[in-house]
């Protein structure tokens, strides 16, 4: 019987090809610590920074200092099931999350785990947690507004989509409503959103996730939950990983919303992990490198360039003050690396000025460009008219005489104070915000008691609608500023409701 040498030839190729296949040639080393989720390791000479390592168990590690005899990793996961002298194995991979429509309306732990009970994510699409931002000639100036629905933020603080925009104030003052209030007005809007819960407590993510689904904004959100009993490197990863998810739509050419709640307590995991290795520590012990810690993360959110698909990344950082210390080593760093910030004052929350915005303080560095013409038009002095109100009402306090023009000016400031209050997830659309404060600036609020202008303000637009409907349509359809024409109407409108609301009113 004959062979043909070509024969032979092939089927020794075909085996040795699926021996070395079979043949498991990663790095392996040995765990020579460990402890409050973090592991030295033996033996891993070849590792990259940021690759993920495999222990047993099926806890991830991710390669955290690479040292002269050893490795320094942070544990993704239970530490616990981790002891001395465990081999530890290479994956020659970066950490990766999966991203795409799969993973909208779901809770997720940072790694992509589902947390809602509702089964793994049908997805095959992963994309890495760290990945470089987009540079300069990329990007495109922010100049389409995204709506928060929340009028003192819309007419005075106005946000673009591929801002950034920093939430900023001392706890419980209502940082998080904010966000909140901001995803549930994308509703219809086409924008995918993301929420980042860092450090919270679980009860409080539990009620945030309830209030999402009962104004159905789950159907577009993503959670994303690192919580206050989860390791210290979880917390550390997640706001990476949900940046990771949203950029997956930046890239396809859609809108993404994205809020950290909140970067400080990030920035505590990080400063834990980091003294945990022998890092220096430097001021208020958080290491030199916690400010790339950040800028890292928040310079991915962009408007990218017509020719990337012109799509978009809009994040709403929030950062903790401590007794409203702007000045803290962390809210500096975040305020430097954001476009603008809304600062919380403690003193309007409790006042029941809600949101407790300080318009003096607050600023959005993209501008009136990122607002609709109309609200740009109606709105340009209402902070400059605020900030003189809040002097005036110190100086009315000293008891002076005050001459007829500059109490009225109080007056009015009363009312435009009582017209920016807005109770929880109750976002009002652009056009409605428009009438109401173009109502406020021009004088119709002047016969309305100071407080009966809410009432007066839900009541005005359940009218409006009723009886002026086209001419809100036309409002809406307008490319431009509100010209002289419509703004008659508006005014013939607002006096028809006046006389007809005005014997109410003076009761």
């Amino acid at each position: 019987m004959k062979f043909k040498a070509d024969e032979i030839a092939s089927v020794i190729q075909k085996e040795i090809e699926q021996f070395e296949s079979s043949v498991d040639v990663r790095e392996v080393g040995r765990v020579i610590e460990v402890g409050d989720g973090i592991a030295q390791v033996y033996g891993l000479s070849g590792v990259m920074s940021g690759e993920m390592l495999e222990f047993p168990n099926n806890v991830i590690g991710l390669a955290f200092n690479l040292e002269e005899t050893s490795v320094g990793v942070i544990i993704l996961g239970d530490y616990l099931k981790i002891q001395e002298g465990d081999e530890v194995r290479a994956t020659g991979k970066l950490l990766q999350t999966p991203v795409g429509d799969a993973v909208l309306g779901r809770v997720l732990d940072p790694l992509g785990n589902p947390l809602d009970g509702k089964g793994p994510i049908p997805t095959s699409e992963r994309r890495f947690v760290e990945s470089p931002a987009p540079g300069v000639s990329d990007r495109q100036p922010v100049r389409e507004a995204l709506q928060t629905g929340i009028k003192a933020i819309d007419a005075m603080t106005p946000i673009g989509r591929g801002q950034r925009e920093l939430i900023i104030g001392d706890r419980k003052t209502g940082k998080t409503q904010i966000g909140v209030d901001a995803i549930i007005n994308q509703k219809g809007k086409d924008v995918k959103c993301f929420y980042v819960a860092i450090g919270q407590k679980d009860s409080t993510v539990a009620g945030v996730i309830e209030t999402l689904r009962k104004h159905g904004a789950m159907d577009y959100t993503t959670v994303v939950v690192a919580g206050a009993s989860s390791p210290a490197p979880l917390q550390y990863i997640a706001p990476y990983a949900g940046t990771a998810m949203a950029e997956y739509f930046m890239y396809k050419g859609q809108h993404a919303l994205i809020v950290y709640d909140d970067l400080s307590k990030q920035a505590v995991a990080y400063r834990q992990l980091s003294l945990l290795m022998r890092r220096p520590p430097g001021r208020e012990a958080y290491p030199g490198d916690v400010f790339y810690c950040h800028s890292r993360l928040l310079e991915r959110s962009a408007k990218l360039s017509d020719d990337l698909g012109g799509g978009s990344l809009t994040s709403l950082p929030i950062v903790e003050t401590q007794e409203g210390e702007v000045s803290a080593y962390i809210p500096t760093n975040v305020i430097s690396i954001t476009d603008g910030q809304i600062y919380l004052q403690p003193d309007l929350f409790f006042r029941g000025q809600r949101p407790a915005m300080n318009v003096g303080i607050s600023v959005s560095r993209v501008g009136g460009s990122a607002q609709i013409p109309a609200m740009k038009q109606v709105a340009g002095g209402l902070r400059l008219d605020l900030a003189a109100f809040r002097e005036l009402e110190a100086f009315a306090q000293l008891g002076s005489d005050l001459d007829a023009a500059t109490q009225q000016r109080l007056e009015r400031g009363y009312r435009m104070n009582q017209l920016l209050i807005q109770g929880v997830c109750e976002p009002l659309d652009a056009i409605d915000q428009v009438l109401v404060i173009y109502a406020g600036t021009k004088g119709f609020l002047d016969v309305v008691p100071v407080n009966r202008v809410r009432e007066w303000e839900r009541d005005f637009l359940q009218w409006f609608h009723h009886e002026y409907q086209p001419l809100w349509d036309e409002i809406k359809a307008l490319p431009g500023k509100m010209s002289d024409e419509i703004s008659a109407k508006v005014d013939m409108a607002l006096n028809d409701f006046n006389e007809s609301y005005f014997g109410d009113v003076s009761k």
